[in-house]
């Protein structure tokens, strides 16, 4: 079963670092978008009845051999279809026009010019005569296909803009899909609202009532079993699947020990409260820590912690399998948070590159027989937060900033003992509490609190020498988290951070600032 009825906008990939990103801003323009490699045909195209087609950009040139190509039959589908950078060249070239390397590359914000003449079309109506784009190419279109009208151009592009209304087809040199142009997300709602017709009906309204509906046909009066994080992913994914089967959910919580301050009670306490469903905690603090006894190498510590979860997970739901199966109403499905970037990151059938592999539930065993129900298969992490929202779960839960899946264990630098998980913990809820009275949770994607524990430097702390340890603050702003950059944090708040951090928490007498991006740096240190 597909999963959604919604007709979607295909965004068809040629190796662009935004793909997700044009998918995102569709989306956020009301209309339902899926990414799809460039090898796609046009019947296969065709099969999924687009509304509309987004061509991306890439790092290849269209005249070089092997370069990503289009079949040449999905622009004579007649669906509406826009082209960003190397789309756009793709569809200049495929039509006739001229590509070429002219030697004058643009790289970041450039100014873009209505041509005298025109009002800018469909594709620029509303917008200035000239504007900021952001620009990313090295050649350029010097020739439109016959039958489009040139809409823009820069300095070094004559060919910047161009459009073909009886066609439907259209495209931009620039990437509108950035927050750096100006104007970009007004020239993706004039294509998809203006150019082809799309009315802006995806919501999280919308697919709160599909998707539950949905849920109803796929389980129907099944008993349900889903692991609960504490993350968002899995706390709104059990909250959409509570809301269309009620009691029929079963929730299985595993405290490992590796937790933040309050993280426990938010989820028995307050999602409870707002949900009502039946959750069973599971206490492993002690078989987890047993288990991370001695281990410093990251990698290692993963493994752990992701072997020992399923083993728990394992007994817990075996104890709820026999407790239903008793009553003659055995457990077949197996609730999921995957949300869509998941899917394409992990191949997800699409053809686009295996950036990762996707495990969910710390990675279940192949031998566990459910149905796996995913209701947030189709949606990223925005659209996620809105759905909860709308469901009525705590904020404290639905906009909790990304936490791994092995939690402070991989944000100890050496080896995880129960000591140092209290320090990190009383280190880090200062950091949060901080952050929350300073209003500055919206303003930073995540801030990674970590312990420097096989580090010791030498301090002053009252009348003698200390040899503490040191606290890492990482605070970084993202959107997808591929890529990162450190967030410029009020010197203020910091120094009140580390005054606190120093004076409150035992054994720690310096808090350094990760100024690092990413790329070099990951997000997390370990």
């Amino acid at each position: 079963m597909s999963e959604t009825a919604q007709r979607p906008v295909l965004v068809i990939d040629f190796g662009a670092q935004y793909a997700q990103l044009i998918a995102r801003r569709v989306r956020e323009a009301g209309v339902y978008s899926e990414i799809v490699p460039h090898t796609i045909s046009a019947a296969e195209l065709a099969e999924r009845n687009p509304v509309g087609i987004v061509l991306s950009g890439g790092p290849s040139s269209v005249y070089e051999e092997g370069s990503p190509s289009l079949d040449t039959g999905i622009l004579e589908l007649g669906v509406p279809t826009l082209g960003i950078c190397y789309g756009f060249q793709v569809m200049a070239q495929q039509l006739g026009g001229e590509v070429a390397r002219t030697g004058a590359r643009e790289y970041g914000s450039t100014s873009v010019r209505m041509v005298a003449g025109t009002d800018g079309g469909t594709l620029l109506a509303e917008q200035p005569i000239e504007q900021t784009a952001w620009m990313s190419h090295g050649d350029s279109v010097v020739k439109a296909p016959e039958g489009f009208e040139v809409l823009a151009a820069s300095e070094s592009t004559p060919v910047a803009a161009f459009a073909n209304d009886e066609r439907r087809l259209y495209g931009v040199q620039w990437h509108p899909e950035v927050k750096h142009s100006e104007f970009g997300q007004r020239v993706l709602e004039n294509f998809l609202h203006r150019a082809a017709g799309i009315p802006a009906d995806w919501n999280s309204g919308n697919v709160i009532a599909e998707q539950v509906e949905r849920i109803r046909a796929q389980v129907g009066g099944g008993r349900v079993l889903c692991a609960l994080s504490g993350g968002v992913d899995s706390a709104v994914a059990a909250a959409l699947v509570h809301e269309a089967v009620g009691d029929q959910l079963v929730c299985v919580f595993v405290d490992h020990g590796l937790l933040r301050a309050g993280e426990r009670e938010q989820v028995e306490q307050d999602y409870v409260a707002s949900t009502g469903v039946r959750l069973v905690t599971v206490d492993a603090r002690e078989r987890f820590l047993t288990a991370l006894a001695g281990v410093s190498d990251p990698e290692q510590k993963r493994k752990i912690i992701g072997r020992e979860f399923i083993r728990t997970f394992e007994a817990a739901q075996a104890e709820l399998v026999a407790e239903f199966a008793a009553e003659g109403d055995p457990i077949r499905f197996l609730v999921q948070g995957t949300l869509y970037p998941d899917v394409v990151e992990s191949g997800g059938g699409t053809g686009t590159a295996n950036i990762k592999s996707h495990h969910n539930v710390g990675g279940l065993p192949e031998d566990l027989q459910f149905e796996l129900v995913e209701p947030l298969r189709t949606l990223f992490k925005d659209e996620v937060r809105a759905i909860g929202r709308e469901l009525g779960l705590p904020e404290a839960i639905v906009a909790r900033h990304p936490f791994p899946g092995p939690g402070l264990g991989i944000r100890i630098v050496g080896e995880v003992t129960e000591e140092r998980l209290e320090t990190l913990r009383a280190a880090d809820l200062i950091v949060r509490t901080e952050l929350t009275a300073a209003g500055l949770d919206a303003e930073i994607w995540q801030c990674p609190v970590v312990l420097l524990a096989d580090v010791r430097s030498v301090g002053v702390q009252g009348d003698g020498r200390t040899y503490g340890h040191p606290i890492v603050l990482r605070p970084v702003s993202s959107e997808d988290a591929m890529t990162a950059d450190w967030t410029r944090l009020p010197y203020e708040w910091l120094a009140r951070v580390s005054n606190r951090i120093t004076n409150e928490v035992a054994g720690v007498n310096r808090v350094v600032l990760d100024v690092t991006s990413k790329p070099p740096g990951t997000i997390e240190w370990e």
